[in-house]
């Protein structure tokens, strides 16, 4: 295995512990994001937009929700998805950028449903 391959599997390792340590409660969108799409974009055949889209889709709906809430998590999908989804590279995923744009698609859909 190349120096690339290591410092890959090296920086997942190290996103995974991190995450763990956190837990799943209070993981921020940023860092969720960040270790979804890195390991997304290292699997052959995926590119990085099908790596955005399923990353703000796992990241922005959660695995239990409310079916009141649902027009919101849909709406905010929709809206980072098509916002948001173009600023992440292969080398990049410009977590902290994609969560501020998805931030600002919460504040949209919240003055749409109300």
């Amino acid at each position: 295995m190349d120096n690339k391959g290591v410092r890959s599997i090296a920086i997942i390792t190290y996103l995974m512990v991190f995450g763990m340590l956190l837990g799943q409660s209070t993981a921020s969108f940023k860092s969720c994001y960040e270790s979804c799409f890195l390991l997304c974009v290292i699997t052959p055949n995926h590119s990085v937009g099908s790596c955005s889209f399923k990353c703000l889709k796992d990241c922005i709906i959660p695995t239990s929700y409310s079916t009141n809430t649902d027009s919101q998590y849909y709406c905010k999908l929709g809206c980072a998805s098509s916002l948001c989804s173009s600023f992440s590279t292969k080398q990049n995923p410009e977590a902290e950028k994609v969560g501020g744009c998805v931030d600002s698609c919460s504040d949209t859909c919240s003055a749409k449903n109300t």
